[in-house]
């Protein structure tokens, strides 16, 4: 089939079964390319990998696509081809969701400290400063509040709980995170990248992100150039971790991304460090379950070393504690 006609096809399905929930103005462009040979021809001038619906609605945003009709969109496309594939060329899909550190909270709290931090697939850093944000767990009448040792943080992470989970703030003593295309949360490009990849209507969430970039960059936040799937790249990172810490290897929303040999190889490479794993998965991304799970569509298995801990959102904003 021609690269084009297998553009059209990949945005025609997402204007079907993606885009209609989260963002009217996505599923309207998509199905308008779905429908448009000429810019189907331009899209297919950008590698399959690089050529996900919402990174190239993204990159558009980012670079001064008017967000109106896809005719307007459509028009600015044509006019800025060559912009567009060479962005793409250099960017390519992240989520950095600081909302999952509601998630990873109660799974670091029962790890004895002090930690060592360590994410993978950590693009700016925004997990890596959990206890640098502030929380509020809304625990049926009850609202826990969990804040910095220094006071109310800029960031104020709000999730719904269900069941006895245990909050309280890690002590996170040293910390490293690895991306194959890490973002530096004080570089304005990069930062304007991230902002761009939330989907249009998604106010809260952009403000949520703009404001922990604040926070990771104040604090100085270190991501490093490497392959997160390579097993060498884990056994270095958990090796470096100073004495007297808990090596915690987090892959928050990582897993689903790998192909299945490179996860599979990853998550022996994690088991075999002796560190401990806590991660946020769908079921089906792995085997590694101690016990069996069975979330319900849109939740994740949230774990600790296999061992289901809840039931969360994909991005943190709601955790079920199982019992026991």
């Amino acid at each position: 089939m021609d690269r084009w006609r297998e553009v059209g096809e990949r945005f025609a399905r997402f204007a079907r079964d993606e885009a209609p929930a989260r963002s009217a103005l996505y599923a309207e462009w998509a199905a308008g390319v779905a429908a448009d040979e000429r810019v189907q021809r331009v899209l297919a001038r950008i590698p399959a990998t690089r050529g996900q619906p919402p990174l190239v609605f993204a990159l558009t945003r980012m670079l001064g696509a008017p967000e109106g009709t896809f005719d307007r969109w459509r028009k600015w496309l044509v006019a800025h081809a060559d912009a567009v594939v060479a962005e793409a060329a250099q960017r390519s899909l992240q989520t950095n969701e600081p909302l999952r550190c509601a998630a990873l909270l109660p799974a670091l709290a029962e790890v004895p400290g002090p930690v060592g931090l360590i994410e993978l697939g950590a693009s700016a850093g925004l997990c890596l400063v959990p206890d640098h944000y502030s929380y509020r767990y809304v625990c049926g009448d009850d609202v826990v509040a969990l804040d910095p040792v220094t006071g109310l943080s800029p960031v104020l992470l709000e999730a719904r709980v269900i069941g006895d989970a245990p909050l309280r703030m890690p002590a996170i003593a040293w910390r490293a995170g690895v991306d194959l295309s890490p973002l530096d949360p004080a570089d304005p490009d990069d930062r304007a990248f991230l902002l761009a990849l939330v989907w249009p209507g998604e106010d809260q969430r952009a403000r949520r992100i703009e404001a922990s970039l604040d926070v990771a960059g104040a604090f100085g936040v270190d991501v490093a150039p490497a392959d997160a799937g390579d097993p060498a790249v884990v056994r270095r990172l958990v090796e470096a971790v100073p004495g007297g810490l808990t090596p915690v290897v987090s892959t928050l929303g990582l897993l689903p991304h790998l192909a299945r040999p490179v996860r599979e190889r990853l998550i022996d490479a994690i088991v075999e460090t002796g560190a401990t794993w806590i991660s946020l998965d769908p079921a089906g991304v792995h085997d590694r379950w101690t016990s069996p799970v069975a979330p319900g569509p849109g939740r994740f298995v949230l774990h600790r070393d296999g061992r289901p801990l809840a039931y969360a959102d994909p991005l943190g904003g709601s955790v079920e504690w199982l019992p026991g």
